[in-house]
Order: C-alpha cells, then sequence, then structure tokens
C-alpha cells in the first residue's frame, strides 16, 4: 500500500530473475485447474494440519489478533472450529463452515479466506443454482434490485421481504454478518456486501432449497407469502458464457481515458460552481496525474464547491490517499500515530506466505524495534505533510461515504473530519476510526487445501483517532438508505449534498 524505493529494487529484481520460474508454476497452475473437482473432500487430518498451520501463523504473525476479541476467546474460538471438524470436507465447506467464522472472531477486515486458485478458475463464468433475488440491505429490511427468476411476476424491484423459510430478515442477516470480515464493530461494510451479491452469501451460509417459502409486503402495504422457484441455470449456461468472452475479445478495443473513468472521474457543473470528484479507488487510475490536472482546472474555472465520491473506494496505496488529503485540508496533519509489526521476518513461516523473501526484505528494511518490544513503520508514524503549495481547494468540500470506504479511504475521512469548510455526508465507513491493520497484505496459502487467508502485517492506529475503539468514521450529516429513492432510482446522497450547497449560498 506504500510505495518504497525498495519495492521498484524488487520489482526489477523479479523482472530479470523471477519471471521465467513464476510462467513455470502458470502453466502447472493452468494445467492443474482443469483438471479441479470440487467436489473432491479433503481428510479430516488434512484439514485439521492446515487448521493448526493457520492457528500458529495468526498468533505469531497478526498485528491484532486480540485487538477486539480477548486471547482467552480467541482460545476458545479456536478449540471451538478445531472440534468441528469432524469428518472430511470440500475446499468450499471447509472455508464456509470452518474458516470464515472463526476469521470473523478476529474483527479485521483486512483479514478474510478466499477459495483456491484452481476453484476461482473453475468458477470463473459458470452460473450456480442459487436463491434468486438480489436485495438493497439495510438495518432489517430487504428490498428486492433484481429477481434471477426473470418469468416471476411476483417479486418485482422495490418489494419488501420479511422472511426466507422462516428466518426473520434481521436473523438472516445477524447469521450472515457471522461469517463476514469487518472492522472491530462496524458491520455497516456488511450491508453492502450482502447487497452486492446475496445469493452467493445465502447459497454459502444457508445451503439450497428447490423451494423458498418467501415473506413479502405487497404494493397495497399487505404482509404475503409466496413460494419462490430456486434459480437453476440453463445446461448450455458455461458454452454462452465461453462465447460472450470470445466475443468480448473481438469488440473493438476501448480507449486507455475511457477505461480509466471505472476509477477516477472529474465533472463539473460551472453553472452550479460545483464539482463532483469520484474515486473508486487508491491503487489504479493514474492518480498523481490525474490530481494534479483536476485540482488545477477547479481553480481555473472557480469552482466553489467540491463533492469527493468515496461510496465505492474499498483503499489502496495510503501514499495516494495522502496526495488527495493533501489538495483538501487545511492544515498539517499525520497519517498515523503508531504503526507497528510483530516482527522483522516471516520466518518460520514464510513457505506458506505469499511473496516469500520479498515480504521479508521489505520487513527488514522499513521496520525499526523500539522500546515497546514492537517494530514500528517510523517512516510514517513520523512524517508531517504539508497542504500542497500549488491548486490547493479552499472551497466547501463534502465527502460522499459508504460502508464501502476503507482502509485508505477511510484515512482520508479521519483526517479531513472535523476541518472547517469540510462535511462528510452519507453512512459509516466500513474502515476503522480508531485504526486497522494492513499496509503490506499478503495471502497465507494453506498446503493442503490451497485455500488462501489475507494476512495484514502492520497494525496502525490513526493520528488522532478516537479513544473508543470499534466504529467506523461517523458523518457529519448521516444519510441512510431511502425506499422511495431507491424505487424511483434518484442518488438519494447526492441530492442531500446538492440541498447543503444551495443551502450554504
Amino acid at each position: 500500500m506504500i510505495n518504497f524505493s525498495i519495492q521498484n529494487c524488487v520489482a526489477r529484481f523479479m523482472k530479470l530473475y523471477l519471471l521465467p520460474f513464476f510462467f513455470l508454476l502458470f502453466f502447472c497452475a493452468c494445467s492443474s485447474s482443469r483438471h479441479y473437482q470440487p467436489t473432491h473432500k479433503f481428510g479430516k487430518k488434512e484439514l485439521q494440519s492446515d487448521y493448526l498451520l493457520l492457528k500458529d501463523i495468526l498468533e505469531k504473525k497478526h498485528p491484532s489478533l486480540y485487538w477486539y476479541t480477548s486471547k482467552d476467546s480467541m482460545d476458545i474460538y479456536f478449540d471451538t472450529y478445531y472440534k468441528a471438524i469432524t469428518d472430511s470436507m470440500t475446499e468450499l465447506q471447509y472455508a464456509w463452515n470452518i474458516l470464515a467464522p472463526l476469521i470473523d472472531k478476529i474483527h479485521c477486515g483486512h483479514t478474510s479466506v478466499s477459495m483456491s486458485k484452481a476453484y476461482a478458475k473453475w468458477s470463473e463464468g459458470r452460473r450456480q443454482p442459487s436463491f434468486p433475488l438480489y436485495f438493497k440491505v439495510w438495518n432489517d429490511t430487504m428490498a428486492v434490485t433484481a429477481n434471477l427468476n426473470r418469468k416471476d411476476s411476483v417479486f418485482k424491484y422495490g418489494t419488501l421481504v420479511t422472511s426466507i423459510n422462516g428466518i426473520k430478515n434481521i436473523d438472516i442477516i445477524r447469521k450472515m454478518f457471522s461469517y463476514l470480515p469487518e472492522d472491530g464493530q462496524a458491520y455497516n461494510v456488511n450491508f453492502m456486501r450482502l447487497s452486492g451479491n446475496f445469493p452467493y452469501f445465502h447459497r454459502n451460509i444457508f445451503g439450497l432449497s428447490k423451494t423458498y417459502k418467501v415473506n413479502y409486503i405487497d404494493s397495497l402495504g399487505n404482509a404475503k407469502t409466496a413460494d419462490l422457484a430456486q434459480y437453476s441455470p440453463p445446461k448450455d449456461s458455461l458454452k454462452k458464457d465461453s462465447l460472450a468472452k470470445i466475443t468480448k475479445k473481438a469488440l473493438p478495443k476501448v480507449p486507455k481515458e475511457k477505461r480509466l473513468l471505472q476509477y477516477r472521474s472529474l465533472k463539473i457543473d460551472s453553472s452550479q460552481t460545483t464539482g463532483v470528484m469520484t474515486i473508486n479507488t487508491f491503487t489504479n487510475g493514474k492518480l498523481r496525474s490525474f490530481f494534479r490536472r483536476s485540482f488545477r482546472q477547479l481553480q481555473k474555472e472557480k469552482i466553489k464547491n467540491l463533492v469527493v465520491d468515496l461510496r465505492l473506494n474499498g483503499g489502496g496505496r495510503v501514499g495516494l490517499s495522502t496526495l488527495l488529503t493533501r489538495y483538501v485540508t487545511r492544515h498539517t496533519f499525520k497519517v498515523a500515530d503508531t504503526l507497528t509489526t510483530e516482527s522483522k521476518s516471516l520466518g518460520p513461516y514464510t513457505k506458506y506466505v505469499k511473496g516469500k523473501l520479498l515480504n521479508n526484505l521489505e520487513l527488514l528494511l522499513i521496520a525499526h524495534k523500539r522500546a515497546d518490544g514492537r517494530y514500528h513503520l517510523t517512516h510514517l508514524e513520523n512524517k508531517t505533510y504539508q497542504l500542497r503549495s500549488s491548486n490547493n481547494f479552499k472551497g466547501k468540500v463534502y465527502v460522499l461515504t459508504s460502508g464501502l470506504t476503507f482502509s485508505a479511504s477511510a484515512l482520508f475521512c479521519n483526517a479531513v473530519k472535523g476541518q472547517e469548510g469540510i462535511t462528510l455526508v452519507g453512512e459509516e465507513t466500513g474502515g476503522g476510526w480508531y485504526g486497522n491493520n494492513g499496509i503490506m497484505i499478503p495471502d497465507i496459502k494453506l498446503p493442503r487445501t490451497q485455500l488462501r487467508v489475507r494476512l495484514p502485517l502492520f497494525r496502525l492506529v490513526q493520528y488522532k483517532h478516537i479513544a473508543e475503539k470499534g466504529s467506523g468514521i461517523l458523518p457529519d450529516v448521516l444519510v441512510t438508505p431511502n425506499l422511495t429513492a431507491l424505487k424511483k432510482g434518484i442518488d438519494y446522497k447526492m441530492e442531500v449534498v446538492k440541498k447543503l450547497i444551495i443551502a450554504d449560498r
């Protein structure tokens, strides 16, 4: 997440000496994925072996294993899920029944489970049976946004569902949350995850039913019940998906600037003297040059109001988040009060962690032991950032946030919150207000199942953080989802910002 000169050296080394080796690994991986069988079951001892290895790595190397859950409680959870391995399991069963609920108990949004690369390759473009409805989910509300059973005329866009197979909304949501990671108790990110792919999570957590008994509210406000058939993809769906990929390759190449718009954009309404800057990531999109051009244009056109939309920004490079902060901040700032890791090496688990020796080399160069016994990234702890000397934006700034505002974008929100002329509008961020874990986040690859678990290596306590850890960053103007706006396709948060700008005049 941070660019150091050592990373450039490492990249050059990889290009010259390690690429041939990686190409060999890639072809071997492709060969194995063609023969992948998702129904293959791993023996109980294999699963236990992977589990104990993961437990050891988390206990020795995770920077905040006991930040939100006490050691006594984590020991109980480790023991509980180990005992739950009573028989052989498929990769999918092991991931969802054992590892996902275990990892949730850490309450670290950067520690998560993902399937093996072979499974990911096998499932790519493959439609699977599932519960057919997509929802916008918030609090205890589930409003239909899509229906995979296209011939169904009951569950239309905006229909409120109150229970599925006799389980009430609040209980469905609560159970799903126990499988999904978050920073502390900043659960808003999980509402967004469920809204993004409810059928996927429902299938893996609750399993499949041939039919679902669904309670809902009809257009007249009456409570009703209907039987909803499972979505079953057509048998030739794989062929169709493959054909779609071939067709996609044959399409004309999209111009580079248009491709970059998925990462960031700037729209200016000169008549309203307002600019809307959308930044969906701090990783891609050539952001340095984009920021330079954009803030120069804002100053040239004398724009007085800037909306910074971070609602889909899951984070990325701290250096780019910090750069944006420098363009809008009213005073100097720091990124972190403290930034620490457990050790200067991944040993003796190096071979199980992606990046292997390269991670060890970076840790060796950037982490320094201090009196508290932990290793500190002193570069970010000590550095004070100044306002940009040119094109620093002096007008009113409105920052749009949601549960997906995470990691580096949460650092930006914390840095600017409370400053004169800067207003956070929307929902609680998914990124922790007190702090979070990250900076370097390699994958642990479990040797038997090949499942992957993300391992953040540094604990970051935010600069001028709040005293109580656990929540995301709270907006100055809270704007929660609105059913009427959802049905009409209105961007409700943006409408609120427009009203704030008019009222300020």
